[in-house]
This record gives C-alpha cells, structure tokens and sequence, in this order.
C-alpha cells in the first residue's frame, strides 16, 4: 500500500518557528456539500449525524462532525475521515449531497497573533465580536478562495481546495515571518 502524502507535508516540515501564530497541517476529513431546501435540512442533518444549523455564518458541532453554513441552502459537512458513506444515508428529493473529501484540505492558525496573519491577506472583520468564536465564511484569501471558521478564540480552520493549499500556507507564512522578523510586535 503506497502511503499517502499531504499536499503540505514539505512546507509543513520547513515552516518557521512562531508562537504568535503556530500553523499546522490539519488531519484529513470526509467533507460533504449539502443543499437542501428548509423543509429538508432537519432529515439530512438527522442523517448525518449533525444538525444543519439555520444562523447565517455559523458552524454546529455534534460529536466529532461540523456544519458549517455556507449559504442559504447550502452547508459543508465535516467529519472524521472515511465517513463519506455518511452521504449514502441521506434520502430525499429535496437534498443533494456531494463528497467531496479529495478536492480540499485543511490548514489551522492558532495563536495571539493567527487574526493578524490571516487579514494580511483577507479583509473579513475576524473582531471577536463581529467574527466570534463559531463563525463561518466563504470568502478570498488573496486570490484563493477559501472557507475561513473561527473554531477557538485563537484559533481558525481553513478549508481551501488542494491546489491553492501551497498558495495559501506561503502567504500564511510570509505574514508570520514578518512577526518573527520583528517588523510587527508579537
């Protein structure tokens, strides 16, 4: 069996050391794009083990999975890896559920810092109080686009499709080394 690499593994292996802004390659995950109509999403949720929250922007946790609200109708499901049978459960006219755990990967930020790394290269308010602990957005992130949550108080998650992953994480990089190069304050 040929062991599987992450798309991040060499970058990871070389990233500079910051406790201002510590990022890591996150484990992979099954991922499901949900659609559903209103009347739907308690089945499909119900289904998947998680609720499929209705706030704008913001993630339900339930167990070890997520819901991250993308739109009106529209989630992304994330959950242990080689769940994706999850989506077989799922049976309604009125829902589509799409696997799709291969097309990205996940990348953490965490530290006093990782607010002020990420909106180096994003313009979202990631203010507490506007962009709380449990918020979501789909949204650039220089010229990639991503899916931004705020997990933690200093903590986000972002979910990006696996060919601008390398894209991403060296901009990443490029703002944190600007923290340990002494040009911002830590």
């Amino acid at each position: 069996m040929v062991e599987r690499t992450h798309p991040l593994a060499a970058l990871a292996a070389n990233a500079a050391d910051c406790p201002a802004a510590q990022l890591t390659v996150l484990p992979p995950a099954t991922r499901l794009i949900v659609r559903a109509d209103t009347t739907s999403a308690a089945s499909v949720g119900a289904a998947l083990g998680v609720l499929l929250g209705s706030v704008p922007c913001r993630a339900v946790n339930a167990r070890e999975r997520a819901a991250l609200w993308l739109g009106p109708d529209e989630w992304l499901v994330l959950a242990p890896e080689f769940e994706s049978a999850l989506a077989e459960h799922v049976t309604t006219a009125n829902a589509s559920v799409v696997d799709v755990s291969h097309r990205d990967t996940a990348i953490g930020i965490a530290g006093p810092r990782a607010a002020w790394c990420l909106n180096s290269f994003n313009m979202l308010d990631l203010d507490p109080g506007v962009f709380p602990v449990g918020a979501c957005a789909r949204t650039l992130f220089g010229k990639a686009q991503i899916v931004l949550w705020h997990t933690e108080p200093q903590a986000f998650h972002i979910e990006v499709a696996r060919s601008y992953a390398p894209y991403v994480w060296q901009c990443l990089e490029q703002a944190r080394r600007e923290l340990v190069g002494g040009r911002v304050s830590a």
